[in-house]
């Protein structure tokens, strides 16, 4: 049976140290970064999990603080050392991008699945964030790889605007 995030189902068993001794739990998530992960060796605590889990359903980029504050909110026993630990794996593994995104929120960067390739779009004024995918990132990678021999592992894209609201308000 073949698994395709996100619609694979994880099932691990985690064995928890508890003072009256180990406790075993059955997590079944649609996530797909737990599955990578574990593929890979790395050792998937409850935090992690619920962590890959937000990260995997995120809507939108992401920053580590709110995932702390997400932690926070839900009462989950998640701080800050890892949720950076957690994103750091991820990087090295290459199943998310860090990126600043125009510098738009100052020095705090934003975390995002890695997905197809796509243009990163920021209003300088309400600093919004718009994807946009095109086929000419394809054909400037095809054009790397064939005029210069390189295989193209990532490629980022951002384009500074003023978004039609941000406009609209100014006149």
């Amino acid at each position: 049976m073949t698994l395709s995030p996100p619609y694979a189902i994880l099932a691990l068993e985690l064995r928890l140290s508890r003072k009256n001794g180990p406790t075993a739990i059955t997590v079944k998530r649609p996530i797909s970064l737990a599955l990578k992960l574990a593929e890979k060796g790395v050792r998937l605590t409850k935090q992690r999990l619920t962590l890959l889990e937000w990260i995997d359903n995120a809507s939108d980029h992401l920053h580590a603080s709110d995932l702390v504050r997400s932690a926070r909110e839900a009462r989950e026993p998640i701080d800050r050392a890892t949720v950076y630990r957690t994103l750091s794996l991820l990087k090295e593994f290459g199943l998310v991008d860090e990126l600043d995104l125009l510098h738009l929120d100052g020095a705090e960067h934003h975390y995002e699945v890695r997905q197809e390739r796509h243009v990163h779009i920021g209003c300088k004024r309400c600093g919004r964030i718009f994807e946009y995918r095109t086929e000419w990132l394809d054909k400037l990678v095809d054009d790397i790889r064939r005029k210069k021999d390189c295989e193209v592992e990532s490629i980022r894209t951002e384009v500074a605007v003023v978004c039609k609201e941000c406009r609209r308000k100014r006149m």
